[in-house]
């Protein structure tokens, strides 16, 4: 009987053990493409003068840190040939401006060289209506049970415009967005909702506003859709290789990931009661 038990302990312990192994599947590996980063966002009641553009490339699947890219010449132009430049930290890939101007409406353009290489985008700065007051309401959802969170602002009258909103959770990971565009409420009070289902009382959230381009919209929205839904972060390196607006100028079939883009924001951060 004693033997017995101890071959059994010896499966069982072998059975446990082929559990815990990690398997590697074999995936193909595609040229790293250059990830930019460059959203300007300038936040209500700043100056906005301090902003940051940041360099990265894909890499594997099984690769935890994403390789930075130094060594590039970035600069900012706006409509009046204005020059902002983009200093990197040493060996950062995050390129530092402190002298940044933002005008609502205006035009700016950037320009990055890299190894020889030229990239270029263009865009607007757009602005975003006010945050007025947020409003719980702990019988919202399916099920008449859920806690949600409305923030509300007033759209302006006589111009379409094109939101996203953010919507970051204290103690999660997931962080939720969606865009907007004022088609059936222009120039009428508004909106967003929080889309987490499981909102508790004492949760911080911290809900941003942005005031975005059309073209820049309709880019989130193709990238939310492929991140599943509005959870995730499209501000990270895209989950696909979607094309933004961002041109090299050098080698058009060789183009980078991200989109230049620039926003007025709004923020608030509401405890849940």
């Amino acid at each position: 009987m004693k033997k017995t038990n101890i071959l059994i302990a010896l499966i069982v312990a072998l059975f446990l053990n082929s559990c815990e192994e990690v398997v590697n599947v074999d995936l193909n590996n595609a040229p790293p493409k250059l990830v930019i980063e460059a959203s300007i966002k300038w936040l209500k009641g700043t100056s906005g003068n301090e902003q940051k553009i940041k360099l990265s490339t894909t890499t594997s699947f099984y690769n935890s840190q994403i390789p930075t890219v130094s060594g590039a010449t970035i600069t900012v132009k706006n409509s009046s040939n204005t020059t902002f430049n983009f200093v990197e930290i040493a060996n950062t890939g995050e390129y530092l401006c402190s002298n940044f101007v933002p005008l609502i409406n205006d035009t700016y353009t950037l320009n990055i060289n890299l190894n020889g290489v030229s990239y270029t985008a263009t865009e607007v700065l757009k602005s975003v209506a006010p945050i007025e007051d947020l409003v719980q309401n702990n019988e919202g959802g399916f099920t008449g049970k859920e806690i949600q969170i409305k923030t509300f602002y007033t759209d302006p009258v006589n111009e379409t415009n094109y939101y996203l909103y953010q919507y970051n959770y204290n103690d999660k990971i997931k962080q939720t967005f969606y865009g907007d565009e004022d088609t059936f409420f222009q120039g009428n009070r508004f909106f967003s909702l929080s889309q987490s289902d499981d909102i508790k009382k004492g949760d911080e959230i911290k809900v941003t506003h942005y005031g975005i381009s059309k073209t820049y919209y309709n880019y989130m929205n193709i990238l939310i859709s492929i991140a599943g839904g509005n959870s995730g972060g499209p501000f990270q390196s895209p989950p696909a290789t979607v094309r933004g607006n961002i041109i090299n100028t050098t080698n058009k079939d060789d183009f980078p990931l991200g989109y230049f883009y620039l926003s007025e924001i709004d923020r608030r951060t509401y405890t849940v009661q």
